[in-house]
């Protein structure tokens, strides 16, 4: 028989008022707090570790995916970009044997469409430099940042948040905001508001991705990579999925992070034990989850190439294989039912098929830039001028439409 508390009620108080509350300090989150402070908000992040870059910095998921499309063309631009540099900005990491990174084409002058086609803009950075990095772009541009900050509950008027109630160092503590973001990757504030969500119901394969350092070399080793959809799966493969994470219960992303461990420290065992030549250089601190929980928007991004949306607000890439670029629509990014909030990055309103395609940094990046953007313009999301938005974001140098791109001929 379950046996229940009975928790005392107490007061909370408001620490203060924002324009913009963005929950989750991932990749998304920054983008998201960054556009919105640089468009004129009031701007708080919270973020319920102790650094910024969620599954692109503590989770050791080190590689700026494409931003794009394969054939010498870029499609993702604005902040999506801007963060990639960033990311390089004193360096990049030593190649690895899975993927080619060489960037240059991309990131030099004098380099053609031809020259570009032989590699993607794409990099491999050091995830705690990228970490710092963000945390100083935020400071500079009037981002407050509050670290060991989770998000409890939310408090909810009609169809609107709000307030936020966190739990850190500090006890309970309340932030009231006129629009709230979701960059959490699991839609944990939706959930919390009473905003519509969905679950991933394939879950997550084990993932243990550590970096070592061997000889003269630094490298990301890859365990467990992001898996696909169980549409595109082979029979064999269906047959033999092991066992997957929902990363939805606490018992759960404990025993995932337990095996997730002794797998990696197995791995590196096998090439011999701790010298002069041989170190485990850095472990995950977050469980590498990829795909949990979204949001239902009032548009559900699907994977059809080259779909125009009226509403479009970036334009990202197919990093599986070159070719398909997508317009990503604003609907997809709102909440259907709670008035302001939106959310970016990993728990965008998209299929599953989509939703794997767009979890990754350079979607995440467009995305958190548009809902920014639009939380700092805007009384709140359901209410948006989306003309007014896209001359916005086109204005700071995104591209939102697959014709704006630079021709292939």
């Amino acid at each position: 028989m379950a046996q229940f508390i009975k928790e005392k009620s107490r007061k909370i108080s408001v620490v203060d008022n924002y324009d913009v509350v963005v929950v989750g300090g991932g990749v998304g989150g920054v983008a998201a707090a960054l556009a919105a402070a640089r468009n004129g908000a009031k701007t708080l992040l919270l973020e319920r570790t102790y650094m910024l870059g969620g599954l692109g910095t503590a989770g050791l998921i080190a590689i700026y995916l494409p931003i794009c499309d394969g054939n010498g063309r870029q499609v993702s631009f604005g902040i999506a970009e801007e963060l990639l540099k960033l990311s390089v900005k004193h360096g990049t990491e030593l190649a690895h044997p899975v993927r080619d990174h060489d960037a240059k084409p991309w990131l030099n002058d004098g380099y053609t469409l031809e020259d570009r086609k032989k590699s993607r803009y794409e990099v491999e950075y050091n995830a705690n430099v990228f970490a710092i990095l963000c945390e100083q772009l935020l400071i500079e541009n009037g981002v407050k940042i509050l670290y060991g900050a989770t998000v409890t509950s939310a408090t909810v008027k009609k169809d609107k948040i709000t307030a936020v109630i966190t739990e850190s160092k500090s006890g309970r503590q309340a932030f009231v905001a006129k629009n709230f973001i979701d960059a959490s990757g699991d839609a944990d504030l939706a959930l919390q508001a009473g905003a519509q969500t969905e679950e991933f119901k394939q879950g997550n394969v084990l993932a243990a991705w550590y970096f070592e350092h061997l000889k003269e070399n630094y490298f990301l080793r890859f365990l467990g990579f992001a898996d696909i959809p169980d549409k595109y799966k082979t029979k064999e493969q269906l047959e033999n999925k092991g066992k997957r994470f929902k990363g939805l219960e606490a018992d759960e992303l404990s025993d995932m992070m337990v095996q997730s461990h002794a797998t990696l420290l197995e791995d590196f065992l096998k090439k011999g034990g701790i010298s002069k030549e041989h170190h485990l250089a850095q472990i995950a601190t977050i469980p590498q989850i990829r795909m949990t929980r979204r949001i239902e928007g009032k548009v559900v991004l699907d994977d059809e190439p080259f779909k125009p949306y009226e509403d479009s607000v970036g334009l990202i890439s197919n990093w599986r294989k070159a070719g398909p670029v997508f317009e990503v629509p604003y609907g997809s990014l709102i909440s259907k039912n709670i008035k302001n909030l939106s959310a970016c990055g990993r728990c965008i309103s998209a299929t599953d098929t989509m939703w794997e395609l767009s979890r990754v940094i350079p979607c995440c990046a467009v995305t958190g830039e548009a809902v920014g953007t639009a939380a700092a313009m805007f009384e709140d999301f359901h209410s948006a001028d989306v003309l007014a938005l896209q001359e916005r974001l086109k204005k700071n140098g995104v591209k939102i439409k697959y014709e704006e791109l630079e021709p292939l001929a």
